[in-house]
């Protein structure tokens, strides 16, 4: 699983330029099943999505094609951790340790 953190580079009014684009790019990851969860962060300088289902280089090809990353307002953080332990309702996500 992925925590992909995005920090703006840009103000706000130039991200707010690229939005419909990547809520739409967002809508074809979930469609996709690679998103489990997104949004904004408070306060508004950036976002979190937590993926799934993916290799960690399939992910970067993910956040490199989203419209704030290809339209430079936006940096990606990208953290690889296993989620060992989930809610009840995520339980499909639930990794084992690699041996």
């Amino acid at each position: 699983m992925f925590v992909l953190e995005l920090t703006y580079t840009a103000p706000v009014e130039r991200v707010d330029a690229f939005l419909d684009a990547h809520v739409a790019w967002l809508d074809e990851q979930y469609a996709a099943g690679v998103f489990v969860a997104s949004g904004r962060k408070n306060p508004r300088d950036g976002g979190i999505i937590l993926a799934a289902g993916v290799d960690r280089a399939r992910i970067e090809e993910i956040a490199a094609g989203d419209p704030f990353s290809t339209g430079g307002v936006c940096a990606y953080r990208i953290t690889e951790f296993y989620a060992t332990k989930t809610a009840a309702q995520l339980a499909s996500y639930r990794e084992e340790l690699p041996s």
